[in-house]
């Protein structure tokens, strides 16, 4: 089996998605914000990019169905702007209400 492909995640609150495939979006971001919560990291900012905006709507559908994630909202003004957005997690044990 290779190592192909596989990236080593440090799992210190910023998600930046430029370097995976799309079709890894999915489990990467609820398996990071998982690893978050555990270690107690309760507010991440997953950089997207601008583009036309097919991985910013990807990312947060996921966030909408993901049970520990209290909100989420676009980076504001200098810190990203439309190009990331900063989720607030519930903390661990706990579920979003």
């Amino acid at each position: 089996m290779s190592d192909e492909g596989c990236h080593e995640v440090p799992i210190d609150g910023v998600l930046d998605l430029h370097t995976f495939r799309p079709g890894d979006v999915k489990d990467l971001v609820a398996d990071y914000l998982g690893l978050c919560r555990e270690r107690g990291i309760l507010q991440v900012r997953i950089i997207h990019g601008k583009g036309k905006g097919i991985l910013r709507e990807r990312v947060h559908s996921i966030l909408r169905k993901e049970t520990g994630v209290v909100s989420f909202s676009l980076d504001p003004g200098g810190a990203g702007g439309w190009g990331a957005t900063v989720v607030v997690l519930a903390p661990p044990g706990e579920r979003a209400g």
